[in-house]
Parts: C-alpha cells; sequence; structure tokens
C-alpha cells in the first residue's frame, strides 16, 4: 500500500503529533490534526483525506459525529480510536476500531482493514 493522506482528529494535542510522526514514519502524509468534530469536518472538505483517524471523544462532538457528516458527501476510510471501545458500538456498524495504547503493528492492520472495507463499498 502506497502513502495515503490521512486526517487525524484527536484532542489530546501530544497524542495527535505522536500519531502523525507515527504515520509519517510508516510512509503516510498527515494533512492536518484536528481536535473537535467541527475541525474534522472543515479538514476533510479541505484536504480530502484518503483515510481518517478519529478519537471517539473530541474537544467538542464525537469522532463518529465527524465521520458521519464527512461520509454523507464523500465515502472516506475511516478508524476509530479509544480507549474504550464500548463508547462507538452503537455509533456506527463494521467501523474499524483500534483501542489505545496501540503500535505501529496493530494501526498497520487497521489501516489495511480500513482501506479494504472502502473499496469494497
Amino acid at each position: 500500500m502506497g502513502g495515503l493522506n490521512i486526517l487525524v482528529a484527536e484532542d489530546d494535542g501530544l497524542l495527535g503529533m505522536l500519531l502523525a510522526e507515527l504515520l509519517e514514519a510508516m510512509g503516510h502524509q498527515v494533512c492536518a490534526i484536528e481536535s473537535t468534530e467541527a475541525g474534522a469536518v472543515q479538514a476533510a472538505a479541505l484536504h480530502c483525506p484518503d483515510l481518517m483517524i478519529l478519537d471517539c471523544r473530541l474537544a467538542e462532538g464525537t469522532g463518529p459525529g465527524a465521520a458521519q457528516q464527512i461520509c454523507k458527501t464523500r465515502r472516506v476510510a475511516h478508524i476509530f480510536v479509544t480507549g474504550d471501545g464500548s463508547l462507538i458500538a452503537d455509533a456506527t456498524t463494521n467501523a474499524v476500531t483500534i483501542e489505545k495504547p496501540y503500535g505501529e503493528e496493530l494501526l498497520g492492520r487497521a489501516i489495511a482493514q480500513a482501506m479494504l472495507q472502502t473499496d469494497d463499498r
């Protein structure tokens, strides 16, 4: 899989930067790091990412809420990241979800799965 253009939505600024560094080390480009649902929606419209990695809880709003808004106009592969996977169980079906803490191997598998699911639709 070639490098992807990825939008990160994470309410913890340090975790967002660390995730961006990890993704770039994996060969991807991070187009934006947002901390709110509205910011993620605006960034997706501006940057047209290939993939979104969204924390379940954002400073204002939620990752699933952002994904629902964004995918109304354009299908975008996405991964939900959370410390509590039960928080998004009701928000979306068949979503790729990883729980914190995670490493490069788990993140790589989740990216591949999310891209495959989007290609199959």
